[in-house]
């Protein structure tokens, strides 16, 4: 279970931070780490700081956007300290360790960690199904990433060895993020060639729309279903989905 879990962080700057990382991973039993435009990397820093987990350092891979990182996935949470103008369902970390390895069975799943000052975007957030929220001192809430990292980390591996059971991967698993995303670029299109929306004023519903389809969880089959359907609504008899 835990093997299909990914620590995806975003624009580390700090290389000390992604070896502390490596080190809280490999502490738990996850291995697979992934790096969006870290700052630096690789670097002795980041060596120094992994402390006896050099092979989760060595085996991190580094990717371009958020959305390359995850494409594998099938279910994303993001780590988050702030509320935001648009609801997220979130998850206290213990409660998201449990769904996190419920969906695991289905496939790969990744947990999204922002910059250290500034977090997760929206843009990122809209990536992911649900957020988790480490719950700290009202008067002093900053986690060193490392930090989060590792509470999150602990709850996982606590809720695999409480779980001891193999799950079954489910007949029809949901589809991958980057298959949504190529659903998510026609259903934006598609409200534009119709008239329901203007592209310049509609970020704000087809954030909801996302939310709600997120909550839906679809297949591969009915992403092919609906997006036949957009492509009929555009007036195009086959289209060639990406």
């Amino acid at each position: 279970m835990l093997d299909s879990i990914r620590i995806v962080l975003i624009e580390t700057s700090h290389p000390g931070n992604i070896g502390a990382v490596a080190r809280a991973m490999k502490n738990m039993a996850l291995s697979d780490l992934r790096l969006v435009r870290p700052r630096f990397f690789p670097h002795e820093q980041a060596s120094a700081r992994a402390s006896g987990a050099a092979d989760v350092l060595a085996a991190a891979r580094v990717f371009d956007t958020p959305r390359q990182a995850i494409a594998d996935c099938r279910f994303v949470v993001g780590a988050s300290a702030r509320l935001r103008s648009v609801h997220w369902p979130r998850f206290p970390p213990r409660a998201m360790a449990a769904r996190v390895l419920e969906e695991s069975a289905a496939g790969p799943v990744a947990i999204l960690f922002g910059r250290e000052n500034s977090g997760l975007t929206n843009v990122e957030l809209d990536l992911c199904h649900y957020l988790v929220h480490i719950p700290t001192n009202p008067d002093y809430a900053s986690l060193n990433i490392a930090m989060a990292v590792q509470v999150i980390a602990y709850e996982l591996f606590v809720a695999a060895d409480e779980a001891g059971r193999t799950h079954e991967r489910p007949a029809e698993p949901p589809a991958e993020i980057a298959a949504m995303e190529g659903f998510y670029a026609h259903l934006r299109e598609t409200l534009g060639d119709i008239g329901f929306s203007d592209p310049r004023q509609s970020d704000k519903l087809f954030r909801r729309l996302r939310r709600l389809f997120h909550r839906a969880r679809l297949n591969e089959d009915e992403l092919r279903i609906l997006r036949g359907v957009l492509s009929a609504a555009q007036g195009r008899k086959h289209r060639r989905f990406d």
